[in-house]
């Protein structure tokens, strides 16, 4: 089984606000709500593309319940944790300018902490576990490290930055997928050379790292197999119109295809063609997209 973890969750409310001015009445365009969270993006586009998974995380409130029935209707199966106070947050997202008000999420008690942490104690080396987004400042700092030790029986997935991902090189991830700013970030560098990706993607490989997948937005994606193998490609051509779950898409889109065929070629494609199916989408994209540009690559 996929297991996800979404910290701190969302609901995104994104509308259409041609143009802002401040200290005035301005009417919204048209709007849509839809769950939001990195880890959350994974398992439904996993749903997309007929993989099953199980979403954890925490809730609150009236806006937690919503949360869960739009999981559960987009086909998801959750087992979220529901705080005692707080809501979960609302986050509004401007198009097009891509202005966005993020919400600061409730606050985490130790005790529901304790019970996400006893439910990664079942995962077993069939399972896969995948790691994506910050952790909320309400917990410890040492959350992470925690996650990855009770979760580490797992093959894990790891899409965080800083501090974050280098603390889970050490568990040898299955998968990390930074983009091309994040690995340069993390070695105090700027990456502007297909080469100097590359080195620092080795990098990560010899810090631990099984796969290694890098996002190079309009450059393509490379990835780095555990047998040895360099994959690239430039994405398949389409209109960019919301590029916001564009890298959740490549994570679900790479597992899914490993899933089909336990095959890092076939893997990558269906990676770089989710997370293109999304940037060419007012949301995610879909499995006939995600077909149709497969089509491209062949």
């Amino acid at each position: 089984m996929i297991y996800t973890i979404t910290l701190n969750p969302a609901l995104d409310y994104t509308a259409v606000l041609p143009e802002l001015s401040p200290g005035r009445v301005n009417r919204l365009g048209p709007e849509q709500i839809t769950p939001g969270g990195k880890g959350l993006n994974v398992s439904m586009m996993l749903r997309r593309l007929g993989t099953n998974s199980v979403a954890l995380g925490f809730a609150a409130g009236f806006t937690g319940r919503e949360l869960e029935r739009l999981l559960q209707e987009s086909g998801c199966r959750t087992e979220l944790i529901f705080l005692p106070e707080g809501c979960t947050r609302i986050n509004l997202k401007l198009q097009p300018s891509g202005t966005e008000l993020n919400g600061q999420g409730p606050s985490i008690p130790r005790e529901a902490a304790e019970q996400l942490l006893s439910r990664l104690d079942r995962l077993s080396t069939s399972d896969y576990l995948v790691l994506a987004g910050n952790v909320p400042p309400s917990l410890p700092p040492d959350s992470f490290r925690r996650i990855l030790e009770r979760g580490g029986a797992s093959r894990l997935l790891v899409d965080c930055t800083g501090e974050q991902l280098r603390q889970a090189l050490s568990f040898r991830p299955f998968l990390v997928k930074p983009n091309h700013h994040e690995l340069g970030d993390l070695f105090g560098e700027v990456l502007s050379t297909p080469d100097e990706i590359l080195s620092r993607a080795r990098s990560l490989q010899e810090l631990g790292a099984r796969n290694v997948l890098v996002s190079m937005g309009g450059d393509g994606a490379l990835l780095l197999d555990e047998a040895g193998g360099l994959h690239s490609a430039r994405p398949p051509q389409g209109q960019v119109i919301n590029p916001v779950g564009a890298g959740d898409s490549m994570v679900a889109g790479f597992l899914a295809g490993w899933l089909e065929r336990e095959d890092y070629a076939h893997a990558f494609r269906m990676g770089l063609c989710a997370g293109s199916a999304t940037a060419f989408s007012p949301w995610l994209g879909g499995r006939s997209q995600v077909d149709s540009l497969l089509a491209q690559l062949s």
